[in-house]
């Protein structure tokens, strides 16, 4: 039996995702651009000329972008490079003092790259400065920083 390749698997599962959350999202009344917008932005962008089916096209597409397509956009040069390659993995140091994570840290790498944290959670570090990271991905895509000298990691996203 061959192996599942989840690289190939999880992208199908959020396609799914995403057409459930639009159904939910017609279903339950998503409030569409017209409700987001002020009067005045709704007009300046020019909105209210649209027929209601293009009306209706544009906020499918507001609620798609918003499920998942906007982070896409958010990603840097080197994880979308990164992203083509079957292993990922970044080693660098965190530039100066670090004192652990608090919900929202944003890592500083000295290779240059930014991090922030993504999951919550603390955790206190209480070794020397500039201690030496891991980023890899998990199993389901997810990218992880993980203090080499302590083991502990926690969920980042790139900045």
């Amino acid at each position: 039996m061959k192996p599942v390749a989840y690289r190939k698997v999880i992208p199908a599962a959020l396609v799914a995702l995403v057409a459930s959350a639009l159904a939910f999202a017609e279903e339950k009344g998503f409030p569409g651009i017209e409700t987001l917008m002020t009067e005045e932005e709704f007009r300046a962008a020019g909105i209210h000329r649209l027929s209601a089916e293009e009306r209706e096209a544009l906020d499918a597409w507001l609620l798609r972008y918003t499920a998942g397509d906007a982070q896409l956009l958010q990603k840097t040069e080197v994880v979308r490079e990164a992203e083509d390659e079957e292993e990922f993995e970044v080693v660098s140091r965190i530039k100066g003092d670090f004192s652990g994570w608090s919900g929202e840290t944003v890592f500083e790498l000295e290779n240059g790259q930014t991090w922030v944290q993504r999951l919550d959670g603390r955790y206190r570090y209480k070794g020397p400065p500039n201690p030496e990271v891991r980023i890899d991905r998990n199993w389901l895509g997810f990218y992880r920083l993980t203090i080499v000298e302590t083991g502990r990691r926690v969920g980042v996203s790139p900045r």
